[in-house]
Formats: C-alpha cells, structure tokens, sequence
C-alpha cells in the first residue's frame, strides 16, 4: 500500500482515521493496495482506515458470487457504492452505479449473486447473532449481540442511482455537486456527494474542519499538486488546508464531516458539498 508522492505524511493505513490526528492531506492508490483478507471465505478488502473500536471502515470490498453478509445489523450510518455486481437483501436488489445507504438499526442479510466491488464507508459499528459463529470483519468492528429490529417497517437500504440525480451548481466554475445523502434524521451534520469536475477547473484552498475524504471515479484529480488518478482514495484530516484541480476532468465520491472553510475564497459565493 503506498501513497503516490513522498511529499505527504505517512501514516499506517489501519490507524489512519486516528483519534485526535490533525492536518494531514493522504492519497492511496487502489491499485497497488494488496487485498486482504476478511475472516470470511469469498470476501476480501482493500483497507484505507479501519478503527475497530469504533466500527469505521473507508476502502473496498470485494465479495464472491453466492456469498452472504449474514444476519447482522448497523449500529451507525454506512454507504457503499457499488463499481461492480450488486446484494440482494429482504428489500431487494441494488446494482452497480448505485450507492446503498444503511441508516442505525437497520437489519438485513445480504447475498451477492455475482462477482461484486464496492467502495465502503462505515461510520459505527455492525452486531451479529451469537448464534452465527466466529465474527468476521466484513464490517470493522463486527460484534455479537442479540438482535432485535427496532423499526421493521423501515427499509434497510436507501437506494441512489447516483448519476440520475440532478446536478447542482457549487458556485464554483467548472464543478457540478450531486447530493447524494445529506445525513438528514441521523443526527450527524455530514455530507456525502458527487461532484464532476470539468477540465482546467480549479477549487481554491480550503480548510478541513472535519474529515474529508475522497474517491476518485473517474478522471485525474491533483490534490496540492500530487496526482489522484482513477480508484485512488484521498483522505483529510481536520484542520489540513488543501486545494483540487483537475486538467482533464475528475468524477469524485466525497463524503465531509463538517463543512469546509475558505482560505483562498473564489470570487463568487461558493460550498462544494452543499452545507448551509
């Protein structure tokens, strides 16, 4: 696993996301990640940040055809998008192109019936049966607990085409926003979004006030200069001061804790990820 300039702090993958880190800007190659294994047979992962404590979890996932998640359920908000395949859950079917979002307390088993990769974003942890055996981390911080669905008559997933979503100025020249969930009756003041980037757009420096971080879709984005090309994962911790570019055009997953500060401001009234 490596990081694609030498300029930029290292920090160990796993313990990345650490409690109390500050001011630092990271990019991860997908590519060169080596896949891990998950504790279950048929699912592997390429892991970015991983806080078992706490149940947080930033990389990809990849599961083989005929495998289950097993019964389990969220103890905190998760989103996944899916490059490939799709899972079958109670509910039904979500597909690639989409992004699935599992709210706490949802509870479901979910089967992938083909070869499946999603880029996975946990932000608590995930309980399962005793009954089901030895725990696995298909989810970080998998733990045991007798279930109980709090709201059966709630769906376990939120479904997103993303890019049937109708597009948003940022104010800023050259980029389009996507809200793809604004974390609405969770509690949490986050963003999740997609953002397109058209060539030779700039977005001044900005300052983190929150986590952010970043998987590039498509396209080349330079965060402070250093290339991000498609399938890498960039991460940034509260209080790093940053700025994004893209001479040939970027498609962008983001997802903000808190909402970003201007240190370059732009000329015109702008938020890149929509807070108010």
């Amino acid at each position: 696993m490596t990081q694609t300039a030498s300029a930029a702090p290292f920090a160990p993958p796993v313990e990345l996301h650490r409690r109390g880190g500050r001011g630092g800007t990271y990019v991860f190659d997908a590519a060169e990640m080596a896949w891990q294994e998950a504790g279950k047979a048929g699912v592997v992962q390429k892991v970015v940040r991983r806080d078992a404590e706490r149940g947080r979890f930033l990389g990809l996932i990849g599961m083989e055809p005929m495998v289950r998640s097993g019964l389990h359920q969220h103890q905190g908000v998760a989103t996944s998008y899916f490059v490939d395949g799709g899972l079958t859950d109670y509910q039904g079917a979500i597909r690639t192109g989409e992004v699935g979002i599992n709210l706490k307390g949802a509870t479901h088993d979910a089967i992938a019936y083909a070869r499946t990769l999603f880029v996975a974003r946990l932000q608590g942890p995930v309980t399962y049966p005793p009954q089901d055996g030895p725990l696995h981390q298909l989810h970080a911080g998998a733990r045991h607990a007798m279930l109980v669905n709090p709201a059966p008559e709630v769906p376990p997933d939120i479904n997103v085409a993303v890019d049937a979503l109708i597009a948003a100025p940022t104010g800023l020249d050259g980029v389009e926003r996507r809200m793809v969930f604004d974390y609405a009756g969770t509690g949490d003041a986050h963003r999740m979004v997609q953002l397109s980037v058209r060539p030779q757009a700039r977005i001044p420096r900005l300052r983190a006030s929150d986590h952010v971080e970043l998987w590039v879709r498509g396209g080349l984005l330079e965060v402070d200069g250093r290339i991000a090309h498609a399938g890498c994962f960039v991460v940034i911790e509260p209080g790093a001061e940053f700025s994004l570019a893209s001479p040939f055009g970027a498609l962008l997953l983001g997802w903000a804790e808190g909402a970003l500060q201007w240190v370059e401001p732009p000329s015109v009234t702008a938020e890149l990820f929509g807070f108010d």
